[in-house]
């Protein structure tokens, strides 16, 4: 497999690396500032993009990045300082049937707007643009991301330096839950941890992996697709069109699962608190199943730590308990098992870690000239 990133440009490289990022994290997975959170506002005039968005020779002030995060139903855009911290936030629907053309439009009209904001409270500039979506996402497009048509073979880096007007180094892309990894990483749970996992579980179930200070790409960007694991030989997988385990154990597949057995539509989050023992027997069923295909993850690679983030963390105490136990039974080496450090908004602090690894613009001193145009 290819090792994501390193010292290497993630605009331009299959990935990007975990660096040992200043600034310790505060509790509850916060840096200060405002946390990216709200309803969507009206944006206002912008000024030109070269006074808010550093292009060479252009930047004075401190410097800070923006993130964007495009999720199926929902997109988020903050702002923060390099170390993490979060500096304004906004929301909004993605509107997934309109197609990715109009995503990305109406999220790059936030992005702008959220940016004149920040420098305008600041007095600073943003010097970079992280952005993370589903699918395998490529530094030229992005691949396997049905969930917004369209959106498969955007080329999302390119499109986002043209609306923002910078230069393509300064514009960082890549897959949601990878770059959920280098933010755990960087500020969160597994911070100090090598090798680590980032197990998220949610509508689909996909790992993240830290080895040697990167987080694994693969061949293809598709490390970490736990999903199409097969659970026993009779199974075909992506050859028929399936993800085994996946539609096992995670949310869409124990709805699914639960609406058969109780003969009503369930949802995934409820099923963990239903009192029916059949109902409570496949959950422990499923959680058992995942914690096998976790274990087997952590003895092949001996992971120090793993950290679980995503929707069926809502139940964490019973999500944490199953795969406690299978570990440590099964590894020789149990790894630690915690909550991820940002359980609401992993992707979007993804986003933030990928700009602040790109190089940044030095920030200019009072009084004196501008050194915005050397790297």
């Amino acid at each position: 497999m290819k090792a994501v990133g390193g010292d290497r440009n993630p605009a331009t490289a299959d990935g990007f690396g975990v660096p040992g990022a200043p600034g310790a994290a505060g509790p509850n997975g916060t840096h200060g500032g405002t946390e990216a959170a709200g309803a969507l506002r009206t944006p206002g005039t912008l000024p030109a993009p070269e006074r808010v968005f550093a292009r060479s020779g252009a930047g004075t002030g401190e410097s800070f990045v923006c993130g964007i995060d495009f999720g199926g139903t929902k997109i988020a855009v903050a702002t923060a300082r390099p170390d993490g911290t979060v500096l304004a936030g906004e929301r909004l629907d993605t509107d997934a049937r309109e197609g990715a053309e109009q995503a990305v439009r109406r999220a790059m009209h936030v992005a702008r707007d959220l940016v004149a904001r920040t420098a305008a409270d600041t007095g600073g500039h943003c010097s970079a643009v992280g952005a993370v979506s589903p699918g395998i996402v490529l530094p030229d497009r992005v691949l396997l991301a049905p969930n917004v048509p369209g959106w498969q073979d955007l080329a999302l880096a390119a499109t986002l330096a043209e609306g923002f007007d910078l230069e393509p180094e300064r514009v960082a892309v890549g897959n949601d839950g990878k770059a959920a990894a280098l933010a755990e990483s960087r500020w969160g749970a597994l911070r100090g941890a090598d090798p680590a996992i980032l197990l998220t579980l949610g509508t689909g179930i996909a790992a993240a992996i830290v080895l040697g200070g990167r987080v694994l790409a693969g061949a293809n960007g598709a490390a970490g697709e736990i999903g199409y694991l097969l659970r026993d030989r009779a199974d075909i997988g992506f050859g028929a069109g399936r993800a085994p385990l996946e539609e096992y154990t995670a949310g869409s597949g124990l709805g699914w699962r639960g609406g058969e057995l109780l003969g009503r539509e369930a949802d995934a989050a409820a099923l963990f608190t239903d009192p029916d023992p059949r109902v409570r027997a496949m959950v422990d069923e499923a959680l058992d199943e995942l914690a096998v295909h976790v274990a087997n993850l952590a003895i092949t690679i001996d992971a120090e730590r793993i950290a679980i983030t995503g929707g069926l963390m809502r139940s964490a105490p019973r999500v944490l308990a199953a795969l406690r136990a299978r570990i440590r039974t099964a590894v020789p080496f149990p790894p630690v098992v915690v909550p991820a450090r940002f359980l609401q908004d992993a992707s979007l602090r993804g986003a933030l870690s990928l700009a602040a690894e790109l190089p940044h613009l030095p920030t200019a001193t009072a009084g004196a000239a501008s050194n915005a145009g050397r790297p």
